[in-house]
């Protein structure tokens, strides 16, 4: 089993910290003890590992993972020699691999280290480390012929210096002829896989605060989403305004005296038009608007960055030359940016099994989480968001594009939704709902269709109709019912026009789910409704139904309770064992709902003998083997139970939430089960990473539902 994975340049400006987090991506869904060790690194903190740290849980604080500073090493190396520094390194990596399972090596960054022959160095250390090497090439600025020979050099240099070279990886390649040219090298020209990776401006743009922290400038208002603005350009300005406001492009930031109010409320106004969207506004020579300049300003664009320097613009664009985007914990958007750019260019699997890294036992949270990303884009679904003016809901779609995890509809108006994206700096186009999307567009795309305009809603108003005639609904009710969101989304997954739908992060729970009962309906063989939450402990994954849906189940209830959430933990990778929940083992206990208990598990037994179930019985007898030992001796599910029922919504919800927050699991949920067609239910104070397992969930489910449709049709 590999131990370590050493990435590392050749040179500066190779932006391999893409390839570091998706390495380390790769290594945290195999195992879950992974650590980070930077044999090199400057004084200033990492920002590389504060990315890391914070992405992926980690435990390691920033000394720990650091061997020594390119000062001390230097100084080491011209006192002492080489091979003292390598032994002090190579005892430094022993220590910090002893507490892991795998450790991802972040070689040196070629910056003002001092260092002679640095990429001997390097390979040196990596065969110490007994650590295969996957080197970064920069192809920024190069021609075809230009990378290919140092894709080529680097992997003779690596090669000829003893290194087990895993793949090469050129980064940042902006020529398409390029592109081409490494890729064929993979194709037999090296006996290694060689991968490229595109330079892509969402990744290469500064943030407005890495702006504002290049040039130690003072913010004068913006909010934290402004400040995270990509800065695409820079637009200095200086001529009047007519001629300014025609300079203006999609992105840039204004560069201008601060006394020129004109211009200032100029390049506001046109980016409340959304002619163009501005990132923000650099006011130089320490002069600032007058207070009513920035009451408009305010009004004008809410939440647009304006940041002052006492330079001038000739100082400013000279500090501000060559500034890129830099990956860092402050920079979440990017990290996900980057990762759906390396998991589109790599074929991860490949390289996961040339590391050779065995898979543990265990399931942590992060794990269950990335095999939900990487179940939904092995057969990518359609799901309709109904919130499409929803901050969250906006940033979780550039992620889930971003990712490849499924396609996606946003319903609502389509100014309203275009100003909101504009005004959140998101990556995203926006298509109409007959526009085709560009597979080779770097930008991720997303159609909208707005309720109330749709030429669909005729269609559905009709359907809605023939389905609700028993209760009185005609046509021009239902024309009405059609275009909430929630409802029209709800009928674009009847209508086969979506896969699935998740919604409720602004509606409540009654608002996403009624329309699916009254649309959609059951499936054959459920009674009910009902739903279950993915708790990621730190160890395992457990399945608690029913917390969210049906308040007092009878037995027979339960009983299709326990069923269906059997079905979706196996559908999910969670062996199925059911512990029918109550506040009595076994036979210990009596009364009304001790015996709802006992009658739904014999139900369940009944109905399904191939399912492992227990009941009634105990959470920790449950859940812990010593308890089982003694209040259930000899049960097969007892201290081993994936799938945990309980007796009513009181008790299911309550337990939940007090597993979330005392025990520090990751809640994934609820997820609905029963349903015909996946229809899916946030909370409203969903993050967006919540937002983003739950689409991934009900793209899952949605393969499933194909599948079994499949299987059917082949049986008829």
């Amino acid at each position: 089993m590999t131990r370590s994975v050493y990435v590392t340049g050749i040179g500066r400006g190779d932006g391999r910290q893409v390839i570091e987090l998706g390495i380390m991506e790769m290594l945290t869904r195999q195992v879950d003890r992974v650590g980070v060790f930077r044999p090199l690194d400057h004084e200033a903190p990492d920002p590389v590992f504060g990315l890391l740290k914070g992405r992926y849980r980690l435990s390691q604080t920033a000394e720990h993972a650091r061997g020594m500073t390119y000062g001390e090493a230097a100084a080491l190396q011209a006192e002492r020699g080489t091979d003292e520094l390598v032994t002090r390194l190579v005892d430094r990596f022993h220590e910090v691999a002893r507490d892991y399972e795998v450790v991802l090596v972040l070689g040196s960054d070629y910056a003002d280290t001092q260092l002679p022959a640095e990429l001997a160095l390097n390979a040196r250390l990596a065969n110490e480390f007994g650590a295969p090497v996957l080197p970064v090439v920069a192809g920024t600025g190069q021609s075809a012929e230009s990378v290919v020979a140092e894709v080529r050099n680097a992997h003779h240099a690596f090669t000829s210096l003893g290194c087990d070279v895993l793949a090469m990886i050129a980064n940042r390649v902006r020529d398409d002829e390029a592109v081409r040219a490494v890729r064929d090298l993979g194709t037999g020209q090296l006996p290694v896989p060689v991968y490229v990776l595109p330079e892509d401006p969402a990744l290469s743009a500064p943030t407005v605060a890495q702006v504002a922290a290049a040039l130690g400038a003072e913010t004068l208002r913006g909010d934290p989403t402004g400040m995270a603005r990509d800065v695409r350009g820079f637009v200095f300005g200086g001529a009047m305004l007519p001629t300014f406001l025609a300079a203006l492009s999609e992105g840039c930031l204004v560069l201008t005296p601060g006394d020129r109010e004109d211009l200032v409320v100029g390049a506001l106004a046109a980016h409340s038009t959304g002619a163009p969207r501005i990132a923000g506004l650099l006011l130089t020579l320490g002069e600032r608007p007058g207070a009513r300049t920035m009451a408009l300003a305010e009004r004008l664009a809410p939440g647009i960055p304006v940041l002052s320097v006492p330079g001038d613009s000739f100082s400013t664009a000279t500090a501000l030359s060559g500034l890129e985007g830099k990956l860092t914990a402050a920079t979440p958007r990017k990290a996900e940016i980057a990762l759906g750019l390396f998991e589109s260019r790599v074929d991860t699997a490949a390289l996961t099994s040339r590391l050779a890294v065995a898979r543990g036992d265990r399931v942590t949270p992060m794990m269950f989480e990335h095999e939900l990303i990487e179940r939904s884009r092995a057969d990518r679904r359609h799901v309709v968001l109904p919130e499409g003016t929803e901050d969250r809901v906006l940033r979780a779609a550039e992620v889930l594009l971003r990712r490849n995890v499924c396609d996606l509809t946003l319903l609502g108006p389509q100014a309203a939704v275009r100003k909101a994206v504009a005004d959140l700096g998101l990556d995203l186009r926006l298509l109409d709902p007959d526009e085709a999307v560009d597979p080779a567009d770097p930008v991720p795309s997303a159609r909208v269709v707005d309720p109330e305009t749709s030429p669909l809603r005729e269609r559905f108003a009709e359907r809605y109709a023939a389905l609700r005639a028993h209760r009185g609904v005609g046509y021009e009710l239902a024309y009405d019912v059609v275009a909430d969101v929630s409802y029209f989304g709800t009928l674009m997954v009847e209508e086969g026009l979506a896969d699935g739908m998740v919604s409720g992060a602004a509606h409540s729970t009654a608002a996403t789910i009624r329309p699916a009962f009254e649309v959609i309906k059951t499936s054959p063989g459920a009674s009910i409704v009902s739903s279950v939450f993915f708790m990621c402990l730190a160890d395992r994954v457990l399945v608690y139904g029913d917390c969210a849906v049906n308040p007092d189940p009878d037995a027979a209830q339960l009983a299709d309770i326990a069923i269906q959430s059997a079905g979706t933990a196996a559908g999910f990778g969670v062996e199925p064992r059911i512990a029918m929940l109550s506040y009595s083992t076994g036979t210990s206990g009596s009364g009304a709902d001790v015996d709802k208990v006992r009658e739904a598990t014999e139900l369940v037994r009944r109905l399904r003998p191939d399912l492992l179930v227990e009941g009634p019985i105990q959470y920790d007898a449950a859940v812990e083997p010593t308890v089982a030992a003694a209040k259930l001796p000899g049960s097969p599910v007892a201290g081993k139970a994936t799938v945990l029922v309980f007796p009513d919504l009181n008790t299911g919800n309550n337990t939940y939430k007090a597993v979330q927050r005392s025990a520090g699991a990751v809640a994934v949920g609820p997820v609905l089960q029963g349903l015909r067609k996946p229809v899916n239910d946030l909370s409203r104070g969903a993050l967006v990473q919540d937002i983003v397992n739950t689409v991934a969930i009900t793209a899952i489910q949605a393969q499933q539902a194909r599948n079994d449709r499949t299987d059917k049709e082949s049986v008829a």
